[in-house]
């Protein structure tokens, strides 16, 4: 059993640990709410203008099409991988490097693929047996849409003049404080919503003005460069999500630990008090003899 020295020692620093997990719980809970508004209210917005994005290039097919739709045969894919640039929210950034590994064997096996990490912890772990065409971590030291396009434009371009065939995303989706959805996501090509109506003949005719050219200009890159928004939005509410979890589980377990500490720490003074006792009656015995 340790001296009591050395249990007092413990408390104090699982204690010290305690209040750390604790603020940064209380931190993440504050900036959650930040966060999970800015999602909820996007996210509508962006799934109504990728669906009206995917419907209308499917209607320019027999036009041409759009560079950004253009169907290539797959030989060279970019990753997007989006982390963070902070630990401790317990398998928020693994589950993001478990997926692009599993991609790389089960979907992208036999294809040149290249990664374009947002967030450190991702470049730090992939960039050890990756080719890491590019990382940016101030990306969520202000993270705006007008930063967010700088991106979102890079890899168009990195796209439309096909060094690419294909670009993913690979981020957290945000559903709840708890649970984060790791999503797998095509950014480029643009390509039509498989749905009843596609299936049946039946996708909804346009009427286009100014004029389809001009519509093409404006609405795609703008839908692509909300749909990264939306995903590094997404990344960042599931963040402070999974650091609030986490630092809520540590804080209990910490709780725990340190009780367990008092706990052994009282029994080890009352055994030393015993033991005290026990030789002061033996003393007094001794001389009484």
């Amino acid at each position: 059993m340790a001296n009591l020295k050395e249990i007092r020692n413990r408390i104090s620093s699982v204690g010290s640990t305690m209040q750390i997990t604790s603020a940064m719980k209380m931190v993440s809970a504050a900036k959650l709410k930040k966060a999970q508004d800015a999602i909820t209210a996007m996210r509508p917005y962006s799934e109504t203008l990728t669906t009206l994005l995917q419907n209308l290039s499917a209607t320019m097919d027999g036009d041409g099409g759009s560079k950004y739709s253009a169907q290539r045969e797959v030989k060279n894919v970019l990753v997007v991988a989006i982390t963070s640039n902070r630990g401790l929210a317990g398998a928020f950034n693994s589950n993001i490097v478990k997926e692009c590994k599993r991609s790389l064997v089960e979907i992208y096996a036999g294809k040149n693929v290249s990664f374009v990490t947002l967030g450190k912890k991702g470049n730090d772990i992939l960039r050890k047996n990756q080719t890491i065409v590019e990382n940016n971590n101030a990306i969520f030291d202000d993270l705006s849409f007008e930063n967010n396009a700088v991106i979102a434009e890079q890899l168009m371009s990195l796209f439309a003049e096909g060094k690419y065939d294909k670009i993913v995303l690979i981020y957290n989706k945000f559903k709840n404080a708890a649970t984060q959805i790791v999503m797998h996501e095509q950014f480029l090509p643009i390509v039509a919503e498989a749905n009843e109506e596609a299936t049946t003949g039946m996708s909804a005719d346009y009427i286009f003005e100014p004029s389809k050219e001009e519509i093409v200009e404006e609405l795609i890159p703008k839908s692509l460069k909300t749909q990264l928004f939306k995903a590094l939005r997404d990344s960042v509410a599931s963040e402070h999500g999974a650091r609030m979890t986490a630092m809520h589980k540590a804080t209990d377990n910490a709780g725990e630990l340190k009780n367990n500490l008092t706990l052994e720490y009282n029994k080890a003074r009352q055994a030393a008090i015993t033991g005290e006792i026990l030789e002061i009656v033996g003393g007094a015995e001794a001389l009484a003899g």
